[in-house]
């Protein structure tokens, strides 16, 4: 061992590259230790004083780090027992002593070894230090209080350590850094400014803890606000199967039959069976799965393939047209005559009247006539004063309270596909700010 005046002492040691870890000064740590020629440095340093230098490596992937792949600065520190474990690898118990700022690195064949110079405490504490210590042990209690990770029993012994020095590498050791950030700090040769940088990071790692325990918070009360829910939901569900109102999964299947004998087309089919896969995934009170519930409801009441027999008897249909109805000849004419084109085509390209005249004059009773007359079902639609082309079209399922529209809900109340409709008022229809229903009409009646 040599010894200059200036720079402290040289001292030659075994060196043992470490991964992902920092040594500091009156730090006890175990490591595992499995390469071949770090087992043989501590081999070493157990035959000759038990004294080892701890150096981090630069990246944790370099098996035979170079001298350029470690830090400059690390810590003299003393094997205090060291294990062979079966598979080969060695568990060490170690503490650090001292810094030492590595001055040369050699190969010594079956392990490295190294120049270094020990770095000295620094002088006496003064009143700054004294104060920033202080600060500093406040900052530690505030944040062991918001990291249940550390033991609270660490403040007991931190208490009882007067050096500033001392005081900061001891709580570094327990703080969830980065290796860069610790290695800075073991840098550090000044207490005052070591002292004032781990305030700072102390008081950032604080910040974090109070931002996760407010999310913590938050999730916590949505996590109780759900299970509250779902316990409500299940006994909700306990005592309508215990009064006998619903069984489980009854419901979706009474839903699954309605699909299919409403004798609905493909695509319709495709819809209702993907909107019941969605119902199987929803709470059943949730406000969704009534909407799911409502539109699927709404499929299978729709009269997809019930339908009347139309009578094609002209005779019949003029006598009912006589009988219900004096003079008219024109429009009665008009009206037998489509009926008989009906009959003769079989199918009219556009189904489609339009009784013009003034109020009182039997428009809508000669609608009634022609339902008779051909046997159908007669449906009354009044659309005087309508302005909104939702009363058409039907509302967007995202609304409360949302329906299908006028012609549709008619339809479902019929309960057949092919009734005679009258729309009746069609010239006092409204526009407003809500669209213009005439519009939406216009695709309806659109051949």
């Amino acid at each position: 061992m040599m010894s200059t005046a200036s720079s402290g002492e040289i001292v030659q040691l075994p060196l043992l590259p470490l991964r992902d870890v920092v040594v500091f000064p009156h730090m006890v740590i175990p490591l595992f230790v499995g390469r071949p020629k770090s087992i043989k440095a501590l081999e070493t340093s157990m035959e000759s004083g038990k004294h080892i230098l701890l150096v981090a490596q630069k990246s944790a992937a370099q098996d035979e780090p170079a001298t350029t792949d470690l830090y400059d600065t690390g810590s003299m520190a003393t094997v205090l027992q060291m294990l062979k474990l079966p598979d080969g690898t060695v568990k060490v118990l170690v503490e650090g002593n001292q810094r030492a700022r590595v001055l040369e690195v050699t190969d010594e064949g079956t392990h490295l070894a190294a120049m270094a110079e020990l770095i000295a405490m620094d002088g006496k504490d003064d009143t700054e230090i004294e104060a920033m210590r202080r600060a500093l042990m406040t900052q530690f209690d505030q944040y062991v209080k918001l990291n249940k990770k550390i033991p609270p029993e660490i403040l007991t012994s931190l208490s009882g350590i007067d050096e500033g020095g001392r005081l900061a590498d001891t709580i570094v050791a327990h703080l969830p850094l980065k290796l860069e950030q610790k290695q800075e700090i073991l840098e550090m040769i000044s207490v005052a400014k070591r002292l004032e940088h781990l305030m700072g990071l102390l008081e950032a790692e604080i910040d974090i803890l109070q931002v996760e325990k407010r999310i913590r918070g938050r999730v916590k009360r949505q996590m109780e606000k759900s299970q509250r829910e779902y316990y409500l939901n299940e006994q909700v569900k306990a005592i309508q199967k215990e009064l006998g109102d619903i069984e489980e999964g009854a419901e979706l299947e009474e839903l699954e039959r309605k699909i299919k004998e409403a004798g609905m087309s493909k695509e319709a089919v495709a819809k209702a069976q993907s909107e019941i896969k969605k119902l199987r995934m929803m709470s059943p009170m949730s406000a969704e799965a009534t909407v799911v519930r409502g539109y699927i409801e709404t499929l299978t009441n729709l009269p997809w393939k019930k339908k009347t027999k139309i009578s094609k008897d002209l005779a019949k249909a003029e006598k009912i047209l006589d009988e219900d109805h004096y003079g008219l000849e024109k429009v009665k004419e008009r009206i037998l005559e489509y009926l008989a084109v009906q009959q003769r085509v079989d199918k009219v390209k556009a189904p489609i009247l339009c009784l013009v005249g003034p109020p009182g004059v039997g428009k809508t009773s000669l609608g009634q006539s022609i339902a008779r007359s051909t046997n159908r079902k007669f449906v009354r639609m009044a659309l005087g004063g309508v302005r909104d082309e939702a009363e058409i079209r039907g509302h967007r399922r995202t609304y409360i309270g949302s329906m299908p529209g006028k012609i549709l809900q008619s339809l479902t109340k019929v309960a057949e596909r092919n009734p005679l409709f009258l729309l009746d008022e069609v010239d006092k229809m409204g526009q407003d700010f809500r669209g213009d229903p005439s519009s939406a009409l216009l695709e309806v009646l659109d051949p």
